[in-house]
């Protein structure tokens, strides 16, 4: 007798998981504790970043990437946890950027713990972090510049009026490279979360990292863990390769600190990472209601590929609500989503504008989550009252392709709207083990789109039904059905 279908899929994708986890955590592994030792990383934007090995010119034991080389202790630095190195690490950058006719200069972090207040960078930079180097951010906020609102926010996204800097920023740079050997940066943000959940903030709390208007742009190699906020935070850049990270914040208690947030940004790549975070583990933005509308920089050609992410209390990639600006082109593939509420998410609302088009996700697992996939139109959360109700963003040509997974209670969530209807969806090969047995877990409203061949658990009536070669078998005439129920 032949296997019913749900049970010979989870026989063998408990097979798949556990391999797949031992593989990634084998390789993640080997990248942390030196295993990795080619010569060269090209990380596609025109300039490389070395890996420390034997054929790489060292200077008391770090490579040596740029002609001139610092360590922050010829600024007078302590290493202790408790001297603030603000000055030490001011004159570092100060004395890099007159080097940048000579190709820029490069500041070595040695171990120790180097507390310090924020800091900008300068272009043609390489900050190098040893392994146990750790760059600690003071915890009082009156060390904290406050900044303007994001021009395509309008105010700060916790409070009108001026927001926190980041603990690391950066703007108006180029050719600049955060790496080392796994060293980190630590934004120390118990306090931060502590006062914002007791209402003693005024102003929007500042990421962790936050690069804008640049281009070529690397972080490789290093920790980033308890920002105060968002985490890495590119904004209104080009040409970023973020790559072999660890990305760290309590997954319980540490509001808003996203992993990674692309925000109005082009021809980006994100790989080989790992990130356990409180909020998303990437949400792709490009700005807020009639703001992001007029500053007008969408977030297009972006590469997502080969991440473990955990979101416990979001999802582990989403794109929006923030995208007034548009998003399109993005690719999301061989990812696992692990113990998390949701796995990847669109988000949006009336007032938003813009649009999510030309979205990929493929051969992505999810294992033990609350919800799979979702798309979510009524997210309704804005800036003032000066957003136009009747902008309606669009949502089209979104494709889900090799969707895996086991324990998942509701696997499909895709709730469009009259207003807001979902357009040109493709779902194919798809295997999703479920936990929760009742009929309504593929859920739809106002959604167009296509299943090719079959797929598990079976789709809503919205949908068209072709087979493996793409021949029409049945076409919907529902798609404006609404089956969506919260309380599953």
């Amino acid at each position: 007798m032949v296997e019913p279908l749900p049970r010979r899929f989870l026989s063998s994708h408990k097979s798949l998981v556990t391999v797949f986890w031992i593989a990634t955590f084998a390789s993640l592994f080997i990248w942390q504790f030196g295993g990795v030792s080619s010569n060269l990383y090209n990380v596609g934007t025109g300039f490389s970043v070395f890996w420390w090995s034997t054929t790489v010119t060292t200077v008391s034991g770090f490579p040596k990437l740029r002609p001139v080389a610092f360590n922050l202790t010829e600024f007078g630095a302590v290493g202790d946890g408790f001297t603030i190195n603000t000055e030490a690490f001011e004159k570092a950058v100060y004395a890099i950027s007159k080097l940048a006719k000579k190709g820029g200069g490069q500041l070595n972090v040695p171990p120790g713990r180097w507390l310090t207040a924020p800091f900008n960078l300068t272009s043609y930079m390489t900050l190098f972090l040893a392994e146990n180097a750790e760059i600690l951010a003071v915890q009082d906020e009156k060390y904290w510049p406050l900044l303007p609102p994001l021009p395509s926010y309008g105010y700060g996204r916790e409070h009108h009026g001026p927001r926190y800097g980041s603990f690391i920023h950066g703007q108006n740079l180029r050719d600049v490279v955060i790496t080392g050997n796994n060293g980190s940066i630590n934004g120390q943000g118990q306090t931060w979360w502590k006062k914002y959940r007791q209402k003693l903030l005024n102003h929007t709390r500042g990421p962790l990292v936050q690069i804008m208007w640049s281009r070529d742009i690397v972080f490789a190699n290093i920790t980033l863990r308890d920002s105060p906020f968002w985490t890495l935070h590119p904004y209104d850049c080009k040409n970023v390769t973020i790559t072999n990270m660890t990305i760290l914040a309590p997954v319980f208690e540490a509001p808003n600190t996203d992993g990674i947030d692309p925000d109005s940004c082009e021809d980006m790549l994100i790989e080989n990472s790992y990130i356990s975070v409180g909020d998303d583990g990437i949400a792709i933005k490009s700005g807020w209601d009639q703001y992001g509308t007029t500053y007008g920089r969408p977030s297009k050609n972006i590469l997502i590929r080969n991440l473990i992410i955990r979101s416990m209390v979001s999802a582990g990639i989403s794109i929006g609500s923030e995208m007034s600006g548009g998003v399109s082109n993005i690719t999301v593939e061989n990812i696992l989503i692990w113990s998390s509420r949701r796995g990847v998410r669109i988000k949006t609302a009336p007032g938003r504008g813009g649009y999510v088009r030309d979205i990929t996700f493929r051969n992505v697992t999810l294992d033990e989550l609350r919800v799979g996939i979702v798309i979510k139109t009524d997210y309704n959360e804005h800036p003032d009252g000066g957003f136009n109700p009747q902008a309606f963003p669009v949502l089209e040509n979104i494709n889900y392709t090799g969707i895996y997974g086991q324990g998942v209670r509701v696997p499909v969530r895709i709730q469009g709207s009259k207003e807001i209807p979902v357009k040109n969806v493709t779902f194919r090969d798809m295997s999703v083990g479920i936990t929760y047995k009742k009929k309504h877990i593929f859920q739809c409203a106002y959604v167009e789109g296509r299943v090719i061949g079959t797929i598990f658990p079976a789709p809503c009536e919205n949908l068209d039904r072709y087979d493996e070669q793409e021949r029409l078998v049945k076409q919907s005439d529902s798609q404006n059905a609404t089956d969506i129920d919260y309380e599953i």
